[in-house]
């Protein structure tokens, strides 16, 4: 008798097992980005381990200071910013990975031009406790200069600028539950 193609297999467990690490990694990277782009202090600690250590070669230190200083340093020089991961590859081994992921930063500055900036987070994670997190990270960065914006009409700016609220904290639109559309706007 042959096995069913729909057998849950030890092979099949294994990669389900491996599937979910890898979600839950990127899971990670993603608290990151959003916790210091929303300026969300809770959500961005979520991502390391108490313990963890954060090297980016300006600032090195444990998450508690390394995040208070990356707030500190957006909000003393941008309006607004983004951190946007791309390439991402993680090897697991246990309960420990090794990851490299892409980033690319964009900021529009209180004074001067924008900065643009690209490099790679290269990470150790750990699992404890099934939880996934940042134990050590060197953010290594390749380039940074500033661009030049594209022009904008006037008219056209209210509009494209209308929708929001844009904000670095929880009255951002992004935090609102249930996203529901303004009927009367």
């Amino acid at each position: 008798m042959s096995k069913s193609p729909d057998a849950i297999t030890p092979d099949l467990l294994a990669f389900l097992q491996e599937m979910k690490d890898r979600k839950e990694i990127m899971d990670c990277l993603l608290r990151y980005t959003r916790g210091v782009d929303r300026h969300d202090r809770e959500l961005m600690l979520s991502a390391y381990h108490p313990d963890a250590f954060d090297d980016h070669g300006v600032a090195s230190y444990e998450p508690p200071e390394f995040v208070d200083w990356a707030l500190g340093w957006h909000e003393a020089g941008q309006t607004h910013h983004q951190h946007v991961i791309t390439n991402h590859t993680v090897e697991i081994e246990g309960d420990v990975a090794h990851g490299e992921t892409y980033y690319l930063f964009l900021a529009d500055n209180i004074e001067g031009p924008p900065t643009i900036a690209f490099g790679r987070y290269v990470d150790r994670f750990e699992k404890r406790e099934g939880h996934w997190a940042i134990a050590y990270r060197v953010c290594v960065n390749d380039l940074t200069g500033n661009y030049e914006k594209a022009p904008i009409p006037e008219e056209w700016r209210e509009k494209l600028m209308s929708t929001g609220p844009n904000t670095w904290d929880k009255s951002d639109v992004s935090y609102q539950r249930p996203l529901v559309r303004d009927r009367h706007a």
